[in-house]
């Protein structure tokens, strides 16, 4: 790191018309830096295209408040604005918070110190570990989770939560990584994440208090499914080499650990069933909540759709030994079709079933489905092993760290 002298901390808040909330929480978030950082800091108002009085909120701020400073972007979108004010911060460290400060700030410092030290590369805040603290409702919650299973399975990433408000990074990384980030809206940061994760970045999760604010005005289900199209496109760009990970990760990567042995077929089973047994009971909880809202059979699908990406994943990961992003596509694309066979399997009992019985109740339809899915259960590890990972070795440089998912660090490779 530099010299003292040197501005180490740069907090920046992307803003859009929140004339309202802005004086009020950056007067906050000044006293609340001023009392925990003795390191140099700077809070950045990044005004993106609003169309309010945020402007001149942000300037009477600036003028009245030490290490306050405004960025304006004619233009909006958050991560446009988060994209602009980091590569043009000559901080150390430079980080984000959400304008509502619905992070308990308290949780900065153990964010950013790993990235003073050189640690780690990339640090997050997650609502996600078992013991931060959360107050939302079921709806934002499920479909946080239901995204981010999603976001592993498909990308075979591992930080546990993509889109918190709450996040912060060394400024080489962020030089190196950010010029490759397309999207200016919401997607940035899960965009982000999986760049730097499948580039060798060390990423450091700190579990943090977060309380909803409930006059947001965040579509969420229209942004998971902007999110659900930014995945297919990163994704892309990666298998393409669009997005050099290779590269990035032999220039910034970390070392990989020693490689690991494939399981045997013993363990192989063992471990299969581990997942499976807990994609089952995922299954039937999802299941019966969806109910709730749909119809059975929509209801049937999309918990399938979301259990069999995580659970393809799992197993690509954890039972075959499979690591590394070379072939994790194709075999998402694969497991979809072992997904569509089991879809069928478990619709089909679903329709015997309301043709034997023309209004059976919810607990003889999770009955039946949940044998339909131990049957399909069955049929996808021979799939799996046969088809889908036949053959297939842990790839060159690919992330064979012994640390356990549960770490709170990861060492991650290309």
């Amino acid at each position: 790191m530099r010299s003292s002298g040197a501005l180490r901390l740069d907090v920046v808040v992307p803003v859009h018309n929140e004339q309202g909330s802005l004086e009020t929480s950056i007067l906050v978030l000044h006293q609340t830096l001023g009392e925990l950082f003795e390191e140099s800091w700077r809070i950045t108002i990044a005004d993106n295209g609003s169309t309010d009085a945020t402007a001149q909120v942000a300037a009477s701020l600036a003028a009245r408040l030490p290490h306050v400073h405004v960025l304006h972007l004619e233009e909006t979108g958050r991560g446009r604005a988060l994209k602009r004010a980091w590569l043009e911060s000559e901080a150390d460290v430079v980080a984000y918070v959400d304008v509502d400060l619905s992070t308990d700030l308290r949780a900065l410092p153990p964010l950013v110190a790993p990235l003073f030290s050189g640690h780690s590369d990339v640090a997050i805040g997650t609502r996600l570990n078992g013991s931060s603290r959360v107050v939302r409702g079921i709806r934002r919650e499920l479909v946080s989770r239901g995204y981010n299973l999603i976001l592993h399975g498909t990308m075979g990433v591992r930080f546990s939560d993509a889109q918190c408000g709450f996040k912060a990074m060394r400024r080489d990384v962020a030089q190196r990584l950010l010029p490759l980030v397309e999207d200016t809206g919401w997607f940035f940061d899960t965009e982000l994440l999986i760049i730097a994760e499948r580039s060798g970045m060390r990423i450091h999760e700190v579990p943090v208090d977060w309380i909803d604010d409930e006059h947001s005005s965040v579509d969420i289900v229209a942004t998971a499914l902007d999110d659900l199209r930014g995945v297919v496109r990163v994704g892309r760009s990666i298998v393409s080499g669009r997005i050099p990970v290779e590269q990035i990760y032999a220039e910034l990567g970390r070392r990989p650990f020693e490689q690991r042995r494939k399981p045997s077929f013993f363990g192989q089973v063992v471990r299969f069933g581990v997942v499976g047994g807990l994609s089952t009971i995922a299954f039937a909880l999802l299941y019966l909540l969806l109910q709730q809202f749909m119809n059975e059979q929509l209801a049937n699908f999309i918990a399938l759709l979301v259990t069999a990406v995580a659970n393809t994943g799992a197993n690509r990961r954890f039972t075959f030994g499979v690591r590394g992003p070379r072939g994790a596509v194709r075999h998402q694309f694969q497991g979809l079709v072992v997904f569509a066979m089991a879809w069928g399997i478990t619709s089909g009992s679903l329709a015997a079933l309301h043709a034997w019985h023309s209004n059976p109740s919810a607990n003889l339809e999770l009955l039946v489905l949940t044998l339909a899915n131990l049957f399909a259960t069955a049929l996808r590890f021979v799939l799996l092993r046969l088809w889908v990972f036949r053959g297939q070795r842990t790839a060159p440089g690919a992330d064979t760290s012994p640390l356990p998912a549960t770490s709170r660090d990861r060492v991650i490779s290309a």
